[in-house]
């Protein structure tokens, strides 16, 4: 295994990140068979796990915990809090009410005494940024946490959460986690320089699109049986995405390799990604996606990729599962009110 250094931090992890959103109810519920894919991953010498409370309500959490066992000391775990984790408007966010309760609950749930890197899992824009990372810097001072990161931000929040840091001898963010793959190529413009710039690692999530590049949805197939067609059925009937993985898939087989091998070692061929997020829900799904850690491509195949899907371009729809800055979402920060009425 050709470990990598995450970030400037110091911390070597795989290239391949084991990532647990589907371990647990919502979509792997037999626990037995999450944890025996854990240690398979870690047997294969992947040394890094992500996670996050808001999974399945914590239980992929729980379920980690069980599978660490002696084995902890030699694992890089990451989680995230921001997520709802109940009906209090409280407990959720960036608020440093909020992640001082919510590191306990993950610790507790992961049954460890510190967490290797702890993401704000989305930015938090109804907080101030600097009560947030005042919050964790208390936690890497009392060493429940190691590292602190960031997930899904915009190039402009990397920055500014840089600056005060800085400004206010806070500690800095030293990783990001963001959507990347062939179909979704937009943070290549500004939020991976960005990192780059400031020594940060990256752990991209979603490098298959949401099962897009497994090779199974294609056009004018309808009987596809997947738990992300339910969830995701917008971007696996996208008619831009669909034509793309046409193209995609002689690409790959003109090359001896599967979409799905040639997706991740695309996605890992970045210098500015540290490794990619795997998210199997079942053991041949981890099978399938471990046999791809080998795999490296050419610069004529990675040509070739760029004349499908240009760089710096998504294809693939995000949906709600980014982030949408408020200046999007809300109508009202894009829309210039009317002119009062005069009565005369």
């Amino acid at each position: 295994m050709n470990y990598r250094l995450l970030g400037k931090t110091g911390m070597k992890v795989s290239p391949f990140c084991l990532g647990t959103m589907m371990f647990g109810k919502g979509g792997n519920p037999n626990h037995d068979e999450c944890i025996n894919m854990i240690h398979k991953a870690l047997d294969t010498g992947i040394n890094f796990v992500d996670t996050a409370d808001r999974y399945n309500n914590g239980e992929s959490e729980e379920i980690l915990g069980k599978a660490l066992g002696g084995r902890r000391e030699h694992i890089v775990i990451a989680t995230k809090v921001w997520g709802a984790m109940g009906s209090d408007p409280n407990q959720q966010g960036g608020s440093r009410r909020w992640i001082l309760k919510a590191v306990e609950d993950s610790l507790r749930r992961l049954q460890t005494d510190y967490i290797d890197i702890y993401h704000l899992h989305r930015p938090t824009p109804e907080t101030d940024l600097e009560e947030t990372l005042s919050a964790f810097s208390d936690l890497l001072r009392s060493g429940k946490v190691r590292t602190i990161g960031t997930s899904t931000f915009p190039a402009s929040d990397i920055v500014e959460a840089q600056r005060i840091a800085e400004f206010r001898a806070l500690a800095r963010f030293r990783i990001e986690q963001q959507p990347y793959s062939i179909l979704n190529r937009q943070i290549e413009k500004e939020i991976l320089p960005a990192c780059q710039r400031y020594g940060m690692g990256v752990s991209a999530w979603s490098p298959l699109a949401k099962g897009m590049l497994t090779g199974k949805h294609r056009k004018g197939n309808k009987d596809v049986d997947s738990i992300r067609v339910k969830y995701f059925a917008k971007a696996m009937s996208d008619e831009n995405s669909l034509a793309a993985v046409e193209e995609l898939i002689p690409l790959a087989e003109s090359a001896g390799l599967s979409l799905t091998h040639m997706a991740l070692a695309f996605v890992v061929s970045h210098p500015a990604i540290t490794s990619a997020i795997i998210g199997p829900r079942t053991p041949e799904q981890l099978d399938d996606l471990l046999a791809g850690m080998k795999v490296t491509l050419s610069d004529e195949v990675l040509d070739q990729i760029d004349k499908i899907v240009l760089p710096g371009t998504d294809i693939a729809p995000l949906d709600m599962s980014a982030y949408i800055p408020q200046s999007i979402s809300d109508v009202t920060l894009r829309r210039r009110p009317l002119p009062e009425r005069i009565i005369l």
